[in-house]
């Protein structure tokens, strides 16, 4: 009888071995399948630190170009002030030389004497030219008359064609 039982306790031992192998190989494969899917599908810390110093030079690059952009401008404005005034400045020697040089008559017609004449003179309608209509204009002989941006404009009406007839 004792024979008997040492068959059932080696396949007893057998098959609780094949289940703890199981067990460690199932474990094992869900270990490697979760490393394999967080590396594919998870947050790579590298990954991120990278974006994000990208990101960071890509702000300190916007801010450089803007101080670049605002500088540009300023020493522009600057610029163009400083030929404001060298021109003021050309503009009265001009002014004084056809005083000196010309009969009063005469420089009073090429230049003003005031500094500041040409860019605070009055441009009243007394010495305006008339503006004459545009020479591709042309004015309507009727008031009913369809004016030159109207769809029908230049089209002579014609009787509708009979559907069956042929062209």
């Amino acid at each position: 009888m004792v024979f008997n039982f040492l068959p059932l306790l080696v396949e007893r031992k057998r098959n609780r071995m094949s289940m703890w192998l199981i067990a460690i190989g199932c474990l094992a494969i869900g270990l490697v399948a979760g490393i394999a899917l967080s590396s594919r599908f998870g947050s790579n810390s590298s990954r991120i630190k990278e974006l994000e110093g990208r990101i960071k030079n890509a702000m300190e690059f916007h801010e450089e170009y803007q101080h670049s952009v605002s500088d540009h401008f300023e020493v522009t404005s600057k610029l163009i002030d400083q030929m404001t005034k060298k021109y003021k400045e050309v503009y009265e020697h001009l002014a004084i030389g056809a005083q000196d040089l010309c009969s009063t008559e005469v420089a009073k017609k090429l230049l003003p004497t005031e500094s500041d004449a040409v860019f605070e003179q009055d441009h009243s309608d007394k010495d305006a030219i008339p503006l004459d209509v545009p020479k591709d204009y042309v004015a309507k002989s009727d008031p009913d008359q369809a004016g030159a941006l109207s769809e029908s404009f230049g089209l002579k009406k014609t009787k509708a064609k009979n559907k069956n007839s042929n062209y």
